[in-house]
């Protein structure tokens, strides 16, 4: 589990394909203080597993799924990456909850400048239209955003001068790809509320009642 709050921005150092995978050869600084092989880091918002940690990069396996669903797949020697390392029970939330399992991969298709701030708008798939809420949140390329609008296949987000300084979202153009994760919160909600239609109470069980809670002891 992540935050979404960016930690460094690593460079690709190399990369090493087989038949339908690739090892990521990443080159970091601070996210390395405290990493070792097996730890999960968010790599442009994948959680990925880090193995051969060295003293100033880490290489991580991409299975041909992985590949497939991100834009990771794109990357090259000499590419920016935002790194973030796993949630610590006890730090605080200055994001959101971020599980690093992409849900779709969007494009950024309009990019303006309003005084301090950067408007990014981005097209997406429905697979993440469906939890997008104006003032809600999601992940872009691991980075925890508050949407400011959105249409039937497109949403709006503002970047601070410090997140395009900090992130690789500063340095996006047009026409360039960025993963997204939507609200983990909503997944759970729509899950529920289809729980409750014809059909889906069998698969899931009756859900919380009062007679549940009387008994469980919920209630006096």
């Amino acid at each position: 589990m992540f935050t979404g709050l960016v930690e460094e921005l690593g460079e690709i150092r190399g990369t090493v394909r087989g038949p339908d995978s690739a090892r990521l050869i990443i080159e970091a600084g601070k996210i390395l203080e405290d990493i070792k092989t097996g730890d999960s880091i968010a790599v442009n918002g994948v959680c990925l597993t880090a193995v051969n940690c060295q003293r100033t990069y880490f290489e991580a396996d991409v299975m041909a799924e992985t590949l497939a669903k991100t834009n990771l797949s794109g990357l090259k020697p000499g590419d920016r990456v935002n790194l973030e390392r796993a949630l610590r029970l006890g730090d605080r939330l200055g994001g959101h909850l971020v599980t690093g399992h992409i849900d779709g991969v969007g494009t950024v298709i309009r990019l303006e400048k309003h005084d301090i701030a950067t408007l990014m708008t981005i097209k997406a798939p429905p697979a993440v239209m469906r939890y997008i809420i104006k003032k809600g949140s999601v992940a872009v390329d691991g980075t925890s955003l508050t949407v400011v609008d959105f249409s039937g296949d497109s949403f709006q987000v503002s970047l601070i001068p410090h997140t395009a300084r900090m992130t690789t979202l500063g340095f996006k153009k047009t026409g360039d790809t960025v993963n997204l994760e939507g609200d983990l919160v909503g997944k759970y909600i729509e899950r529920l509320l289809a729980a409750r239609e014809p059909g889906e109470r069998e698969k899931t069980g009756p859900g919380i009642t009062m007679e549940l809670l009387l008994e469980k002891g919920f209630l006096d």
